[in-house]
């Protein structure tokens, strides 16, 4: 079925693409949750209004992220924790932590945006990348001590 989305989804398109996709996914997820419309002809049309009054509304969201991004350049965040031999924590620092941590700073960033490939579990720094916009990322220091 060939569908006209209405938002970025990810792995498969951005707003005003027309896209082939499986019936089900389309019926049962896609339109659905207002992420897509069937593509006939009325659909594109209203598409195209849609898409300019969105291009604005992105360009703002993404003016807006790239100058939390660049507060966001100058931030170190310090964690202390019990480690053992080889300077192994007992636990780890999550995607969860760290969003903690950079909400008592004043920068309220969900735990799904920070990219952590895994769960730190090492002493030692680790740069740690933060998806504001899906065309802005910010980059965050984070260390981690030895918890005395």
């Amino acid at each position: 079925m060939e569908v006209i989305l209405r938002e970025h989804v990810p792995n498969l398109g951005r707003v005003g693409e027309i896209v082939k996709v499986k019936d089900g996914y389309a019926r049962n997820y896609l339109i659905p949750q207002g992420l897509a419309y069937v593509a006939t002809a009325g659909n594109k049309r209203r598409i195209e209004s849609e898409a300019k009054h969105h291009a604005i509304r992105l360009a703002e969201q993404k003016a807006d992220a790239e100058g939390v991004a660049a507060r966001l350049a100058d931030i170190e965040l310090h964690f202390t924790a019990k480690a053992g031999e080889g300077d192994k924590l007992f636990g780890s620092i999550t995607t969860g932590d760290i969003a903690a941590q950079l909400k008592e700073r004043g920068f309220p960033v969900d735990k799904r945006l920070i990219e952590l490939r895994e769960p730190i579990k090492m002493i030692g720094a680790y740069p740690v990348s933060i998806r504001l916009h899906p065309d802005v990322r910010a980059e965050i220091r984070v260390w981690v001590a030895k918890e005395d």
